[in-house]
């Protein structure tokens, strides 16, 4: 999987060949019937879109199908040398995995030299990234008046609300559309809360409002006491229907936020070692080129990160599948890999008892993009973890607490699943995409790499970094790797993202819904 990536090209064709046991090269540009692909001694039939799959070899139907030196599909056909390698001739299949619990286990050696950003550490020694007021909805009831508080301190629209509370990133607003009409005892109640309860402690909000309805499932009281949470001068929290309406809850906000302004703002930025990070791993948007250099580029800062003692979370367990094995032996105990299996057999009776396959995925535009099949998406997408041991395995929305690489246990869709990261303490998320993607995730900042030259062309005002620099040999995966550690410091730092310029985050906020709504 850490395939040293070395384009190989002839005056007709440029390839990449990922391993050495490989039945497929990966187009660098869209190739034509005749262009010969010099390394592989192979001449092209038909038309090869860029980051797209060629045939090096003959494969007989029903045959396994190589990308990465592991299984990506079989094939539903023969395919012949030089010719396109996707969605027609290559299909899902059945096959064994050897889990091999821990047995790639190593010691991480730690950084020699300790970095460090400027991060605000709170009254309890917890350490955020940013610096806002939260209000958060215990049911879709309440959105549209915590939506109207948060847009009266809208810099935007209001530039003399926050005017004298510089050190206040802002006020969000993060509704969803539940909290009712849902078993009260169920597990998605349950996880709704756990997912309110972590934003409402989150270490990038100085203060917290939750506003309800008064008569829905989700009842504030319970929502509070279900997650510890106590209220306070920092966390206060009341109903439309015990305040008087929606013109007196919205004063009554609006009032909350501006006592709670001149404590927020008295947060200052201090030196803090970069084990004080925990970063969520996300991909949207991919393409055949993300497992070649956005997510190893991120992989790469990974180890970085972990060797300094900090935290990443690698998540979006459907498309981890047919990749798990490579996880299972580095957990660094049986009983972590076991966990991380459990998961992955819990999608499955998930996927059937709904009708669906764990093959939904992947999406339109990742096939357009050159991804045949969730294998070959699940391959790339774990190098977004780099190679350390996977040292916990979390359920959606759990507090983070180990030191390390984690893993928690999330749907593939990007919003639900940082939503659940940042929920278990994330204070920043990084985002790589092949085909472009527009996002934000407050109260944590969200970096996004692309991973190919146009895209970066294409889209560079929502882009942080550009990996596609790998493809063309400009940059090695290692010195990428570097360079966005860096970044990671500074954006810790309070340097903004491309999203947080945009204003992206607060419609971001999905909590993952499993019950069912009667």
């Amino acid at each position: 999987m850490n395939a040293v990536v070395t384009p190989t090209s002839s005056s007709a064709a440029r390839v990449i060949r990922l391993h050495a046991d490989d039945d497929v090269v990966v187009s660098l540009d869209q190739l034509i019937s005749g262009a010969v692909i010099a390394s592989e001694g192979i001449t092209v039939t038909g038309l090869i879109p860029p980051g797209h799959k060629v045939a090096t070899r003959a494969i007989a139907a029903g045959q396994p199908v190589h990308r990465y030196g592991q299984i990506i599909g079989f094939a539903s056909q023969p395919i012949y040398p030089g010719q396109h390698v996707h969605t027609h001739n290559v299909a899902m299949g059945d096959f064994s995995r050897d889990y091999a619990f821990a047995q790639a286990a190593r010691e991480t050696q730690p950084a020699t030299s300790p970095a460090t950003f400027q991060g605000i550490v709170r009254e309890d020694g917890r350490v955020a990234t940013r610096n806002y007021i939260g209000i958060l909805t215990s049911v879709n009831c309440s959105a549209t008046v915590a939506r109207a508080i948060a847009d009266q301190f809208r810099r935007d629209i209001h530039p003399e609300a926050l005017a004298d509370y510089p050190n206040v990133d802002g006020v969000v607003a993060l509704t969803h559309g539940s909290g009712c009409a849902m078993d009260s005892h169920g597990e998605g109640l349950a996880l709704l809360q756990r997912t309110l309860g972590g934003y409402a402690c989150h270490a990038n909000f100085a203060a917290v409002l939750v506003i309800g309805l008064g008569c829905e499932t989700n009842q504030v009281s319970r929502l509070l006491e279900t997650q510890g949470l106590t209220a306070s001068a920092r966390l206060q929290a009341f109903t439309i229907q015990d305040t008087g309406g929606t013109a007196k809850t919205v004063a009554h906000g609006v009032a909350a936020i501006r006592e709670m302004l001149p404590a927020a703002n008295r947060a200052h930025r201090q030196t803090v070692p970069a084990s004080h990070l925990t970063i969520g791993l996300q991909c949207g948007g991919s393409d055949g080129y993300s497992g070649i250099t956005a997510n190893p580029v991120l992989g790469a800062a990974v180890d970085r990160l972990v060797a300094q003692g900090g935290t990443a979370i690698l998540s979006e367990t459907p498309e981890i599948f047919g990749a798990e094995h490579l996880l299972t032996r580095r957990a660094v105990s049986a009983d972590v890999g076991r966990k991380l299996v459990d998961r992955i057999e819990w999608w499955q009776r998930y996927c059937e008892r709904n009708g669906a396959s764990m093959d939904n995925n992947p999406s339109t535009g990742n096939k357009a993009g050159g991804l045949t099949t969730v294998l070959e998406k699940s391959l790339g997408g774990i190098a977004k973890g780099g190679s350390t041991n996977l040292v916990e395995v979390y359920e959606y929305a759990q507090p983070v607490r180990a030191r390390g690489l984690v893993f928690m246990d999330t749907p593939g869709y990007d919003p639900i699943s940082a939503t659940g990261q940042v929920a278990g303490g994330a204070n920043m998320i990084c985002f790589t995409t092949g085909r472009g993607s527009a996002y934000g995730c407050a109260p944590s900042p969200s970096l996004k790499l692309a991973t190919n030259n146009a895209l970066w062309a294409r889209q560079s005002d929502d882009m942080d970094i550009n990996c596609g620099e790998v493809l063309d040999g400009g940059k090695s995966i290692d010195a990428l790797g570097a360079e966005l550690f860096e970044l990671m410091l500074a954006t810790a730092s309070g340097q903004r993202t491309r999203s947080e310029i945009h204003g992206y985050g607060q419609d971001e906020f999905v909590p993952w819904q499993l019950s069912v709504i009667v």
